[in-house]
């Protein structure tokens, strides 16, 4: 297979409801462009939109934008997603249970990370008082081991 030279796709989306739609149509179309095939198409569309989702519920960002890079390489596209907003400890995030969700019926956090770690296949959080950056991964045409990790700015 020939080498194809890195590109990258470039969007910024205010935190406006429903705007997590556009960055996942854009998402779809890098992803045609690369032929993922349409469930990892549906994979990295659902992580980008939860990625959103928390960003704009959770970042207090005072540009209330979020700035999201697709680099669409020769055997993965990976998603950088950041914002400006004051940071989060990902660790502190309480790991989400079914159980205590029916058996407390309230809403609990933390589903959203759950969902963009199952549906990618890398998901790595590097948060600070300076924002939080998403990188997000899915390989084209390989199972790879999944893998997470977070990294917190004091």
């Amino acid at each position: 297979m020939a080498h194809v030279p890195e590109r990258e796709v470039k969007l910024t989306i205010p935190m406006l409801q429903n705007m997590e739609l556009a960055a996942s149509k854009t998402a779809e179309a890098v992803a045609e462009v690369m032929d993922l095939g349409e469930e990892k198409t549906a994979e990295v569309s659902m992580a980008l939109i939860e990625a959103c989702i928390n960003s704009f519920e959770h970042s207090k960002s005072p540009d209330r934008q979020v700035y999201i890079t697709f680099f669409l390489k020769d055997d993965r596209l990976e998603i950088v997603l950041r914002d400006l907003g004051t940071g989060f400890d990902p660790n502190e995030v309480e790991e989400p249970s079914l159980d205590r969700k029916l058996s407390h019926g309230a809403r609990k956090r933390g589903w959203g990370l759950k969902l963009m770690e199952s549906m990618m296949d890398s998901v790595n959080i590097e948060s600070g008082k300076n924002g939080t950056s998403i990188t997000m991964i899915k390989y084209k045409n390989k199972t790879v081991e999944k893998s997470v990790s977070v990294e917190v700015e004091e």
